[in-house]
């Protein structure tokens, strides 16, 4: 896949927040959850439960200093399923390490949506940014990797996965998996290695949603245009 193929495909990507999380995401950026961990002090046999194992629920991260942070939790994963569909000798404990490691984006409208209307999450309104893909891309795209499924999830039919389950973009077979696929089942996830301190730069807008209601929006930035949203 080129650059411009993924960005012509899908010129905008989400990410999903808890509630209250845009002055912490625009002054501090977008942090993977080991990135946080180890922000936050956390080590020892705290860090290794946060990091390799799954979490039930959000954790909130506190220290002196630095603004409360939320890892989110892990609900749609089970281990049971998990250690069924790992391939190449990957643990859980090291699927989950893996997926820690990365900041996560979706790259369309019906996978953000059926996150926001899934029963752990359409109970509780949530922050949904609105990037522009290209200028992502472009800033990041040495530590950018692609995904054809949802790697967090092991609800229904939990699909193989494992270390080679993510490609770089000049590796990723999307004219092959085009043949079969629609493209919100092609190119599945967008993933950066550790963080996107200046994630801001991206974001074209941001919105308070809850189920399915957009309650309000947040912020936008000059370059949105009217579809820009969730």
């Amino acid at each position: 896949m080129t650059e411009n193929e993924l960005v012509a495909t899908y010129p905008r990507l989400w990410h999903m927040a808890h509630d209250g999380a845009w002055p912490a995401l625009q002054a501090h950026g977008l942090m993977s959850a080991s990135a946080l961990v180890d922000a936050y002090g956390c080590s020892g046999a705290e860090r290794n439960a946060l990091l390799r194992t799954r979490r039930p629920q959000s954790v909130l991260l506190e220290r002196d200093g630095l603004p409360g942070a939320m890892l989110r939790d892990q609900k749609p994963m089970s281990d049971a399923a998990l250690g069924g569909c790992l391939t190449d000798g990957t643990t859980p404990a090291e699927w989950y390490e893996l997926l820690n490691s990365r900041s996560f984006f979706w790259l369309s409208h019906d996978r953000i949506w059926r996150l926001l209307r899934a029963r752990a999450y359409r109970g509780a309104a949530q922050t949904v940014l609105t990037l522009d893909t290209r200028s992502l891309v472009a800033a990041h795209r040495e530590r950018i990797w692609l995904s054809p499924i949802n790697s967090g999830s092991t609800l229904f039919k939990p699909q193989p996965r494992g270390q080679a389950t993510f490609s770089r973009i000049a590796d990723f077979p999307f004219a092959e998996r085009a043949r079969a696929r629609k493209p919100e089942n092609n190119v599945v996830e967008l993933l950066v290695e550790h963080s996107v301190p200046d994630l801001a730069a991206y974001v074209l807008a941001v919105h308070r949603v809850r189920d399915d209601r957009i309650l309000e929006e947040i912020w936008h930035s000059p370059r949105a245009r009217e579809n820009d949203h969730p």
